[in-house]
């Protein structure tokens, strides 16, 4: 990896006659140019010019002291030495070139922030950063190190292919062999037996009385066999997710082709808005493209993980050691992810109803927590549902994007996938996970311990739309075929709707 940068020191006056100092300083400068470098690697300067009170220099570097970094490691020194003996400050800095060589076996063909041109040549990118007048680069960006996020975006384009790593999987534990009682789309039964019904939205159901008593039973099943036991209190998480919340969380990073996005009105007066209902009023149509013309840009997005926004009621707060493990959960809206092409009955929407469980303290509390958790729900899909089922550890999303598979690399942290056999097609699918999420959450709200100890936390989805799909993909809509424990909390079954 090579860096090329063309840049000016602004001085605050004209320093022609300190021209003897600056041509000392830049002969001695490579012993700040190479720190930190192995020997003979670092940032050397090509070529430098007094222009009156503009100091024009180029630098070329390696990968281990970047163009950018000697550029500002220069900075200070200049400035005090043109400071104490010439009464002369160094203002700013421009930015007139910067070019980025990396080897590569393939093209980028998608478009990188800041990056005005691209090139492919033998086997090497060339760069070249959009800078000089009217660019988007300049002193603030190499401040708050956007060239390095460049590379490392760079970099993870090209160990990657577009859409994001392989993740890892390793199985853990699987099941004895259950017998199917059923053999069909659960979906498609339910659709013919009146239970559900198609929504107005894509990857959305309404569900009448039986599936609805079937969801309130597996809330129950949670409710008596890990809520109470375990001690967790209901909160209510906000569904809406601005994008404050996802940069912190880390989903702003790559949640966009998923989410549902939430544009406000650009105002609520009326008469702003009169065009748009007298058009209605006339031809019964909303008019999409005069309506796209009135919404201002989002904010955010509806829910799409559920645990983020909780970390608002502990951001900056530092916790007592007493009131550690904090557990609590969320069962108060739905959640939306875009599926794009790939929705399917009631096992993948756009629209689906969870229960959030999640959980916080030191690490030895979260790991204990997570294994309690573990131990509830094996007894749930064993003794309860009596489910053909397994376990495999898998790459939590916040570690794949950070290049991490391997189980060597999570230390504690990493998420489990619970997945179930569909018989009618012999595909397994997953229907519950639970996260250890290490430091990332804390960190990113800014939540600490009274001990100073690192607070890790943990989360676990139970999604109502998977759990129904395992269990009646395998047991069928018939409560004869339920096993006992379950039918004993179900109850009757509720007389659903009928039509003429």
């Amino acid at each position: 990896m090579k860096f090329y940068l063309e840049a000016s020191f602004r001085l605050s006056g004209d320093a022609t006659m300190a021209e003897a100092a600056i041509s000392d300083f830049f002969g001695k400068a490579a012993g700040i140019l190479q720190k930190g470098a192995p020997e003979g690697q670092g940032a050397k300067i090509t070529e430098w010019k007094l222009d009156g009170s503009r100091i024009n220099l180029s630098i070329e570097s390696d990968r281990f002291v970047r163009a950018h970094d000697a550029l500002l490691r220069l900075r200070r020194p200049l400035s005090e030495i043109l400071g104490k003996q010439y009464r002369i400050g160094v203002r700013g800095l421009d930015i007139s070139k910067f070019e980025i060589e990396v080897e590569s076996d393939r093209n980028i063909e998608h478009k990188i922030p800041y990056v005005r041109d691209i090139k492919y040549e033998n086997g090497r990118l060339h760069l070249s950063l959009d800078v000089g007048p009217g660019g988007a680069l300049g002193q603030s960006e190499i401040e708050n190190r956007i060239p390095d996020r460049i590379v490392s975006l760079l970099e993870d384009k090209l160990q990657s292919s577009y859409g994001g790593k392989t993740e890892h999987w390793e199985l853990l534990w699987e099941s004895e062999p259950r017998e199917p009682k059923f053999q069909r789309d659960p979906t498609e039964e339910m659709v013919k037996q009146g239970w559900i019904k198609h929504g107005s939205s894509r990857g959305q159901w309404i569900y009448g009385p039986e599936a609805t008593h079937v969801f309130r039973t597996f809330e129950q099943i949670v409710l008596e066999e890990i809520i109470r036991p375990l001690g967790y209190l209901e909160m209510i998480f906000p569904k809406l997710d601005t994008w404050d919340v996802w940069k912190k969380s880390g989903h702003a990073k790559g949640v966009y082709p998923e989410i549902y996005f939430v544009c406000p009105p650009k105002t609520r007066d009326p008469a702003f808005w009169e065009e748009v209902m007298d058009y209605y009023k006339v031809t019964h149509e909303v008019p999409l493209e005069l309506v796209k013309e009135k919404i201002d840009v989002p904010i955010g997005g509806m829910c799409y993980a559920q645990c983020p926004t909780f970390w608002g009621f502990l951001q900056g707060m530092t916790l007592p050691n007493s009131e550690l493990p904090i557990t609590v959960f969320d069962r108060s809206g739905t959640s939306h992810r875009y599926e794009s092409g790939g929705i399917h009955g009631i096992e993948r929407v756009d629209e689906f109803h969870r229960i959030e469980i999640v959980w916080l303290g030191t690490k030895e509390q979260v790991l204990e927590q997570a294994e309690k958790l573990k131990g509830c729900y094996k007894h749930i899909f064993e003794d309860i549902l009596e489910l053909r089922w397994r376990t495999a550890w898998v790459t939590p999303w916040f570690m794949a994007q950070e290049g991490k598979t391997g189980l060597a690399e999570m230390s504690g942290a990493g998420t489990v996938d619970y997945e179930a056999v569909l018989p009618y097609n012999g595909n397994w699918i997953e229907f519950q996970n639970l996260s250890v999420n290490g430091e990332k959450y804390p960190k990113g709200f800014t939540v600490k311990a009274q001990s100073g100890d690192a607070l890790w936390s943990g989360c676990s989805g139970v999604g109502l739309e998977r759990w129904a799909s395992a269990f009646l993909s395998q047991k069928g809509l018939d409560p004869a075929n339920w096993p006992a424990e379950f039918k004993k909390r179900f109850g009757e079954m509720p007389k659903g709707i009928r039509f003429l």
